[in-house]
Order: C-alpha cells, then structure tokens, then sequence
C-alpha cells in the first residue's frame, strides 16, 4: 500500500505549511530521509525527508498551496501500485478533523484577567485566521481580506477565493494601475520576490498600518560595558562562549522590562496584555532578509547564558536550522544594527509587541565631562566652566520605536532611560 506523505508539525503553535518547492516529481525514485519538498510557515523554510522509499506516486499540494498539518499532500510506493482515491478522501478529512478538533493553546496570562482579553489570545478562526500564503498575496495584490468572499470554514478566505477574486477584479475595467504593479521597463530587470521578502513586507507593511510609530534617542556611554568584554572575553572563550555585545544590551532590556511592565506588552481593544515572562527576540540577518528568533525567559539567564543562547540562535539562523517556534512568542525586540556600521537606526515594530530598541555602532567620541564649578557663585551646569574636561569615550545611540497606543513619551524615555543607566553602570 503506498505510503502517504503528511504536512508535518513544525512546531507547537504551527497548525499549517505552506509547500514552496517540491524537489521530486511524479515518478522520480527517492530514498527513505532523502529531502523531498521544501515547506514555508511565515519565515521558516525547511526540509521535509522522505517517509519511506520508493517512487513519488502522486503529489496533492501544489507548489504555493497551504494545508493544515497532518493532511496527506503526496503519495510514495511501488510503480506497480494504484492509490485509491476514496482511502486517500477519507485519509485527508481526517487529517482536517483532527487539526480542527486539537485544544487551543494555553494563554501564558494569568487567569483572572478579562474574558475579552483571553479570547483575544487564542488561535485566530475563521475570516480572522490568514494563512502566510493568503497574507503575502493580499499584500502583493494590495487587496483588503474584508472585500473577500471566504469559503473556508467559518468564513475563512483561502488561497483559491483570492485568486478568484483577483482574477474577477483582473476583467473589471479600472483606471491606471498603481506604480506598485507596474511592469519592469526596458531598462530594468525583474527579480522575483523569495517567500521571506514576501513575508518580510507583508509583516513591515501591517505593522506600519497597525501601530502608530514614534522613536525616541538616547546615547550610552558604554566604557563600563567595553571594560567587563575585555575583561571577560578570553574565559568566556575557554567555555566555548564567543562574547559579543548584543548579550549585554539583551541582558540590560531584559531587567528593565521588569520594571516596566507596559513596554513588554500588546495592545488589545479590552485593554493591555501585560506578558508575564520576559521572551526577546534578536533581528539576525540572513541570506535575503531578516529574522527574529527569540530568546527565553531572558531575564532568568546570566550574561553567560544569554551569550551562549544569543550565539546558538543566531548560527542557526544563518544556516537555515531554526524551528517555527523559535521565532514566535517574542515580547521585545533588540535589533543591532550596529554590528554593520550604522550609527542610527529607526527600527519598525514587531507586531503585535509595544516596542523595539535599535542600537547603534558603539564608536570613540568626545564627551565633555561637568565635575562642577569650584566658582562660589551658582553656574548653570550647562554653561562652560573651568572645571570641565574633555574625554574619549566608546558611545552608543540606542533608538526606542514605540507603539504610541499603549507607550506616551514619558514612560518610552522612562524605560529607555533604565536600559542606559544598567549599562553605563554594568559591574558597579
């Protein structure tokens, strides 16, 4: 009997895949392990082997189609074999039970909280679940989900009533397309869009639409930071730990958002949903774009730890290796775009958090340091004195983009401010 090939969980809150490349076809020999078919969900590609050995029957998800985990999307057996089409039915509504009738996961809030608030945190259904491909079409076609006739289960716009839809809207007479869809001229080159650009967009451009956007600066002395590395850096090595700056900016964040409880949560129309566990994610760039694996309880992590965990996620990220869950739960984030050069940064929030800090290039500068005046008469401190001096210092811009929804400017430069102190004063 041929063997079926199911959408594999990917992680524990992933309920679907999305195929992106099939890397067999029909009739073609594989081996058992041997990579059969790339699949996609939101920034994660990743190979799926081959259950069994063989020869591919038949393949049922199309290259772009989303199905929901544990549907049979392809066939694997001998050339000899017939796959019956009522077993095969019968195989994958059962499949689509089973991921319908799975529990939601639980809410890491306490329990006394609003009931509006708890729903809010549970698995999206209906026309309020988007699939990445639904998602990255309706952004590519610039295309509101809510003009959308669903035929999906409670309403749920599938990737085939969006393409129905965009072809409907393709014979309606309009006026002159947008720039956006314009054809390549004759001077210029197409390059086809990756599923993590896509995304990537996708993602940008909803969080743009959803958040109102204000940044605000500081600039940190980081001597204290740069004296503690060079101290450190060599045992931490003897450990097998590479000792970089991001652990101690993720570490300052980390104690800070315990003291500021609204700058580690969501906004919800009931009212905010404080976290209660403190998840930062880390932007790391990759080839064709940008991730955020997330680092755990990060405030429960020594400097060590946090180097080691920061390190480990940031390899595998580069290589491809990270599971869809290890880029989800975020509650923060810490982009360090510094690491390319950049002195200053206006960083787009990562929905559906509050904030995000960006931190710039750490680079030698002239600070002028007020001792006071030894002048008996009162002088403001920010006129000149004799008694002021001028040093060389390793300093950092660190830019906060908050959500002005749920941060006003005095409790963004309250937070920020906490992460400047921790680290202009690390070790003391």
């Amino acid at each position: 009997m041929p063997t079926p090939v199911k959408m594999p969980q990917l992680g524990e809150t992933v309920f679907e895949g999305t195929v992106a490349r099939w890397l067999k076809q029909p009739g073609d020999s594989v081996q058992r392990q041997e990579p059969l078919l790339d699949i996609t969900t939101d920034k994660i590609d990743t190979e799926v082997p081959a259950p069994a050995a063989g020869i591919l029957l038949k393949i049922l998800a199309a290259e772009g189609a989303t199905v929901q985990v544990g549907s049979v999307i392809a066939y694997i057996g001998d050339k000899e074999e017939e796959i019956n089409e009522e077993r095969e039915d019968q195989a994958e509504t059962e499949a689509s039970s089973e991921v319908t009738d799975r529990p939601a996961p639980s809410s890491s809030l306490p329990t006394s909280r609003p009931a509006a608030m708890a729903a809010s945190d549970a698995k999206p259904e209906g026309r309020a679940f988007v699939s990445p491909v639904v998602a990255r079409l309706s952004a590519q076609h610039n295309i509101d989900l809510d003009e959308v006739q669903g035929s999906g289960r409670q309403g749920r716009v599938t990737k085939k009533d969006l393409l129905a839809y965009i072809e409907a809207r393709k014979q309606q007479p309009t006026a002159a397309q947008p720039a956006s869809g314009a054809a390549p001229g004759e001077d210029e080159l197409l390059q086809p869009l990756s599923n993590l650009r896509r995304a990537i967009a996708e993602h940008m451009s909803r969080s743009v639409r959803t958040s109102p956007h204000v940044v605000t600066i500081f600039e940190a002395d980081m001597t204290a930071v740069v004296r503690h590395r060079a101290a450190q850096k060599e045992a931490f090595a003897r450990k097998g730990v590479n000792l970089t700056f991001t652990p101690y900016f993720v570490a300052a964040v980390a104690a800070a958002l315990r003291e500021h409880p609204a700058v580690n949560s969501r906004w919800t129309d009931a009212g905010l949903a404080l976290n209660q566990r403190i998840h930062v994610g880390i932007a790391a760039a990759v080839a064709g774009g940008l991730i955020v694996p997330v680092v755990r309880d990060a405030d429960e992590l020594n400097l060590q730890g946090l180097a080691r965990t920061v390190n480990d996620l940031a390899d595998r990220a580069r290589r491809g290796e990270l599971s869809p869950d290890e880029v989800r739960g975020g509650t923060f984030t810490v982009t360090n775009h510094g690491t390319s050069g950049s002195l200053l940064g206006t960083p787009i929030i990562n929905q559906p958090q509050a904030a995000i800090l960006g931190v710039g290039k750490i680079s030698k500068r002239a600070v002028v340091n007020s001792a006071g005046s030894s002048y008996s008469a009162p002088v403001d401190p920010l006129l000149p004195s004799a008694d002021d001096t001028i040093s060389i210092r390793p300093m950092s811009y660190l830019s906060l983009a908050f959500d002005h929804r749920i941060l006003d400017g005095f409790g963004a430069d309250s937070f920020l401010a906490d992460v400047v102190q921790r680290l202009e004063n690390w070790g003391a």
